[in-house]
C-alpha cells in the first residue's frame, strides 16, 4: 500500500512538472486557442497570420498550417527589425531521419493538434513509430525556449538523427557559428539573435539562404522519451547577452513552463474574480482570457528610444510599432487590474518625453530612423485619469508624488497653448500650424465636426482650431477633479481647493456653452462659443462620462444613446449618428464605425448617472454583436461596423481589448 502511495505521489509530481496537464490550471483553459496563430508566412512582410509573444519580448511565434518535412513554430516575427518582419517561415524547424537517412515522419499527416494558451504554445505529432510533442514558452523579454519530446512507440530500439534548418526571408542578416551558437547580426537593428541547441554538440552549417544544424543522434529504446531544447534569443545592445545566457543555461524547461502556467493562472484568476455579477458565465471568463492575451501580445519591454515598457496599439499593423499618448493612458487603466508596474511604466514611457512647457508628444518609437516621434500634436488629456486609476489599484503614494507635478504641467499647458481667446475653454490644435495635426490631436482624425475647421495662431509653435471642443473640455474637467483627489492624498490643501474651484467654474461653462436642449446633445461650438457645430457624434456623451452634465442633460442624452435610429445601432454608439447624412459605416474611420473606447465612455457614463439597465443593454450588444469578440480564434479589432458588426482596421488591437476588459470588471 505504501509503495502504491509513493508511486502515486511521484506520478502526480511528474504530471505537474511536465506542464502538459492543464487540469491544474483551470483558468488557462479559458484562453485555450482564444486567438488563431496558424499560418504560413510567405515573405518577410506577410501579415496574414498572428504571432504569440510574452514577457514583453520583441518577437513572436505561431503555428505552421501544414508541412510535410518540418516540425516547428512559424517565425519568429521580429519586432526588433524594421517595423516587424518574419525572419523565416520557421527558423527552428525539426527534421528527423533514421540511420538509413530516410525521413521517419511526415509532419503534415502526423499532426494531432496545435494548442495555444496564454502561457505557451504546444503541438503534438504521432505516427506508428513515434510520438512527438513540442512546446514553446518565453523565458524573458529576450528569450524563448522550445522543447521537443520524442517517444519511441515501438518494441524496438530506434536511432534518430535530428537536424534543424531554415531559409531566410531577409537579406540584411549575417549568420555565424560562435562556439556552437548560431549568431544573427542585422544591418538594420542593434538587436542580435542567438540560437542555441542546448546540451547538444550541434554541427552548424551556414549558407547564403540560411543554415542547417545537425544535433547529436538519439538512440531510443522501446517506450523511451528523449528531449531536445533550443533557445532563441533576440536581445538589444542595452541589455547583457552574457547575463541572459547564464540564465538560459540554468533554466530547466519544465520548471519554466510550470512557473509560467502558474503566473498566467494567477493573473486570469485575479481578473475573473473581478467580473461584474452579470458576467459570471464561462463565456465571459473566456473573453477575459482573450483580452489579456491580446494585451500580452502587444506588450514590449523597454528598448532604445522606448525607455520604459508599454503596449503597442497592434504589433500586427506595420505603422503601430510605438507608443501613442491617448492609447497609453487607456492601456494603463486596463493593465492596472493585473500588473500595476507595467501600467506605471506605460505612463512613464510617454512622460519620458515631456517637454519643459508640459507638452507630451503624440507618439514615440523605438528607432527614429524608422519612424520619427510625432511632436506636431499631443492627444486628449486622459493622463490624470490613468494615474488615478493606477493609484486606486496600487495605493502607491510615491507614484502620485512622481506624477503629480508632471500632470500639473501637462494640464496647465493646455490653457497656455490651446486657449486662443483665453476664455478658459480650450481647443484642439497643433504645434506646426497644420489642420491635419490639429485633427490628430483630438484622436478623431476625420470626424465630421472638423470638416470645415480652420487653424488659428496662438503663439510660437502654438495653434488652435477655430472651434472649442466639448470632449476636450470634458476631459480637462475630469483632470481637475483627479488632480484635486491627488492633491488631497498628498496633503496639498491649497492646491486641492484651487482644483475644486476651477472644476466648479468649468462645469458651468460646459453645461451652458455646449448643450443643445432642442436635440438633447452636446456639440462643439465656434471659437466665440456662440454657435453650435451640430452633428451628433460620440464626443457628445463625454460630459456624461466626466460627470459634468446635469441630471436633466444626462437624461436627454441617454434618450439619444438608446435611440435605434441614431446611436443604438446593431453595435452601439457609433462615432457618428446613423441618421446623419455623412454617416459612413464601412471604413469611415471616425465617421460611423464603432470604437470600443468611445462606446465604453458612453456606457460607463450611463452607469455613473444610475442608468444601469440601459448601460448593460448597450454593453451586451457591444460584446455580442461585434464580429468574433466571443468567438474562439478571432482577434479583437481596431473598430467595428455599426450596422453589420464586421471587424475593421487593425487586428489584435490593444485599446479595444482594454475597454472590453474595463466593461467586464467591477471598477473598484
Amino acid at each position: 500500500m505504501e509503495k502504491k502511495k509513493i508511486l502515486f505521489i511521484l506520478a502526480s509530481f511528474f504530471i505537474i512538472q511536465s506542464g502538459w496537464s492543464q487540469k491544474n490550471f483551470p483558468n488557462l483553459e479559458s484562453g485555450k486557442n482564444s486567438i488563431n496563430f496558424r499560418g504560413n508566412p510567405t515573405n518577410a512582410t506577410d501579415r496574414k497570420s498572428l504571432a504569440f509573444s510574452d514577457k514583453g519580448a520583441w518577437f513572436g511565434f505561431g503555428f505552421l498550417d501544414s508541412s510535410e518535412t518540418q516540425a516547428g513554430f512559424s517565425g519568429p516575427f521580429l519586432m526588433t527589425e524594421q517595423n516587424g518582419v518574419w525572419l523565416s517561415p520557421s527558423f527552428v524547424s525539426l527534421e528527423l531521419k533514421d540511420q538509413n537517412s530516410q525521413e521517419i515522419m511526415n509532419w503534415k499527416s502526423a499532426l494531432i493538434d496545435q494548442n495555444s494558451y496564454n502561457s505557451h504554445l504546444e503541438q503534438h505529432f504521432a505516427n506508428e513509430k513515434l510520438d512527438v510533442k513540442q512546446q514553446l514558452v518565453f523565458l524573458s523579454g529576450h528569450s524563448a525556449l522550445q522543447k521537443t519530446s520524442i517517444t519511441n512507440k515501438t518494441g524496438k530500439t530506434i536511432t534518430l538523427f535530428p537536424s534543424y534548418n531554415a531559409t531566410l526571408f531577409l537579406d540584411d542578416l549575417k549568420l555565424s557559428d560562435e562556439n556552437n551558437i548560431l549568431k544573427i547580426v542585422s544591418a538594420k537593428s542593434t538587436a542580435v539573435g542567438y540560437i542555441q541547441f542546448l546540451k547538444s554538440n550541434a554541427k552548424i552549417e551556414i549558407s547564403k539562404e540560411g543554415y542547417k544544424a545537425q544535433t547529436e543522434k538519439l538512440v531510443l529504446k522501446p517506450n523511451e522519451t528523449k528531449e531536445i531544447v533550443v533557445s532563441q534569443t533576440f536581445i538589444f545592445s542595452q541589455y547583457s547577452w552574457e547575463k541572459e545566457n547564464q540564465v538560459i543555461q540554468k533554466t530547466v524547461f519544465n520548471t519554466l513552463l510550470n512557473n509560467t502556467q502558474k503566473e498566467k493562472e494567477k493573473l486570469l484568476t485575479q481578473l475573473i474574480v473581478k467580473k461584474k455579477s452579470i458576467y459570471k458565465d464561462q463565456v465571459y471568463s473566456d473573453l477575459v482570457a482573450k483580452l489579456a492575451l491580446t494585451l500580452q501580445n502587444n506588450t514590449r519591454i523597454a528598448a532604445e528610444g522606448l525607455k520604459h515598457a508599454g503596449l503597442f496599439p497592434s504589433y500586427n499593423y506595420e505603422w503601430f510599432h510605438g507608443f501613442w499618448a491617448w492609447d497609453s493612458w487607456k492601456h494603463a487603466v486596463a493593465v492596472a487590474n493585473y500588473d500595476s508596474e507595467l501600467a506605471k511604466n506605460q505612463m512613464r514611457a510617454l512622460f519620458d518625453y515631456q517637454e519643459p512647457n508640459g507638452f507630451i508628444p503624440d507618439c514615440i518609437y523605438r528607432n527614429n530612423l524608422l519612424e520619427e516621434n510625432n511632436y506636431r500634436n499631443t492627444k486628449a488629456p486622459l493622463a490624470a485619469w490613468a494615474i488615478w486609476k493606477i493609484y486606486e489599484k496600487s495605493k502607491d503614494v510615491d507614484f502620485l508624488k512622481e506624477f503629480y507635478p508632471k500632470l500639473k504641467s501637462y494640464h496647465n499647458w493646455w490653457y497656455k497653448e490651446r486657449d486662443h481667446d483665453q476664455d478658459g475653454i480650450c481647443e484642439f490644435g497643433s504645434t506646426d500650424g497644420t489642420v491635419i495635426a490639429a485633427k490628430w490631436e483630438s484622436g478623431m482624425d476625420n470626424a465630421v465636426r472638423f470638416d470645415d475647421s480652420k487653424i488659428l495662431k496662438n503663439g510660437e509653435k502654438a495653434f488652435s482650431l477655430d472651434q472649442e471642443s466639448v470632449d476636450l473640455n470634458s476631459f480637462l474637467f475630469a483632470e481637475k477633479n483627479y488632480l484635486n483627489k491627488m492633491a488631497e492624498v498628498l496633503k496639498l490643501t491649497d492646491e486641492a481647493i484651487k482644483w475644486k474651484e476651477e472644476s466648479a467654474a468649468l462645469k458651468i461653462k460646459i453645461q451652458n456653452q455646449f448643450w443643445d436642449s432642442e436635440t438633447g446633445w452636446f456639440y462643439d461650438t465656434t471659437i466665440d462659443g456662440k454657435t453650435l457645430i451640430k452633428g451628433m457624434g460620440c464626443e457628445g456623451y463625454l460630459p456624461i462620462w466626466s460627470e459634468v452634465a446635469t441630471a436633466e442633460q444626462a437624461k436627454a442624452a441617454k434618450a439619444n444613446m438608446m435611440n435605434t435610429t441614431s446611436l443604438n445601432t446593431f453595435v452601439p454608439l457609433p462615432t457618428l449618428a446613423a441618421n446623419h447624412p455623412r454617416f459612413k459605416p464601412d471604413n469611415g474611420y471616425w465617421r460611423g464605425p464603432v470604437w470600443v473606447d468611445q462606446s465604453y465612455f458612453g456606457i460607463n457614463g450611463l452607469e455613473k448617472y444610475g442608468y444601469t439597465t440601459e448601460a448593460n443593454e448597450l454593453a451586451h450588444k457591444l460584446i455580442y454583436n461585434a464580429e468574433g469578440v466571443l468567438d474562439k480564434g478571432t482577434s479583437i479589432r481596431e473598430n467595428y461596423q455599426p450596422v453589420t458588426g464586421k471587424g475593421l482596421e487593425a487586428f489584435n488591437f490593444s485599446w479595444s481589448a482594454s475597454h472590453y476588459l474595463m466593461l467586464l470588471l467591477e471598477d473598484k
